[in-house]
């Protein structure tokens, strides 16, 4: 791997990171708020979750 190959993928895993971390925040902030609607927001976090790891995994095999 080159070393703009390699840059780019530690990005891509802080971008990541970051982005699970603002989503796990945010869902405890929900619950604490709706704690009924621990099961939607713990789905919703899940599903985004996935997603955002998704990409990050994309972009660190594309890279």
């Amino acid at each position: 791997m080159e070393i703009p190959a390699i840059v780019g993928a530690g990005l891509a895993v802080i971008g990541v990171g970051i982005g699970i971390g603002q989503i796990g925040g945010k869902a405890m902030e929900a619950i604490a708020r709706q704690p009924e609607a621990y099961g939607k927001i713990q789905t919703a976090m899940l599903i985004a979750a996935a997603l955002i790891e998704g990409i990050g995994f994309a972009a660190i095999f594309a890279s």
